[in-house]
């Protein structure tokens, strides 16, 4: 029998995309993550990209937006279909200000982006935000694909920052800052339905 959190897993990494009101770039990951959000706009998910972040830690990942930017706008993305979301400094705190910012602009549909290994716990933290404001937001997952598992990169090996991220998801779930795997599973069928 498998758990809950192997089925989660298995929803998130093969989640369905329909058109949205704004593709959410998580900022991490150094420029691993940007690729995926352009070719999301490029094949009409969402006329926006919201730059979520606003932390300088090259030893850690975190490029900041004006090194992104530039990278963003060569491939041909308007500047004025760039947001950036500059209240943030974890993950958490991305999901309270971009839900925050959804719901003023009344954005319904939002498509997440971070690295493979980071999208677990990016998820269930910005749905466990979505539920405690009683949004009725819809969120899809767009993990980054065709990273490299075992090379190490300035901030770590992606296979043992898996593990990280699991060690994290029970410590914050813990605190009551993600949705819980079950939420989860019944979000997902509720979303199916919209």
């Amino acid at each position: 029998m498998i758990t809950d959190r192997e089925k989660i897993i298995a929803i998130i990494d093969n989640d369905i995309l329909f058109p949205s009101d704004a593709i959410i770039l998580l900022e991490g990951d150094g420029l691993n993550r940007y690729q995926k959000a352009v070719e999301l706009y490029n094949q009409n998910i969402a006329t926006k990209i919201v730059f979520s972040g606003n932390i300088t830690d090259y030893e850690y990942g975190s490029f900041p937006f004006s090194d992104v930017l530039p990278y963003i706008l060569q491939e041909g993305i308007p500047v004025d279909a760039v947001i950036h979301e500059d209240r943030s400094l974890n993950t958490r705190e991305q999901a309270i200000e971009v839900v925050k910012m959804a719901i003023i602009n009344e954005w319904k549909r939002l498509v997440l982006v971070a690295s493979h290994e980071h999208q677990y716990r990016a998820y269930l933290t910005f749905l466990r935000e979505v539920l405690d404001k009683k949004s009725d937001i819809v969120l899809y997952n767009a993990p980054v694909r065709n990273l490299r598992w075992f090379n190490k990169s300035d901030w770590g090996i992606r296979f043992e920052r898996l593990e990280q991220e699991f060690v994290r998801i029970e410590r914050y779930s813990q605190l009551g800052h993600l949705a819980t795997y079950r939420e989860a599973i019944n979000y997902q069928k509720w979303k199916e339905l919209q």
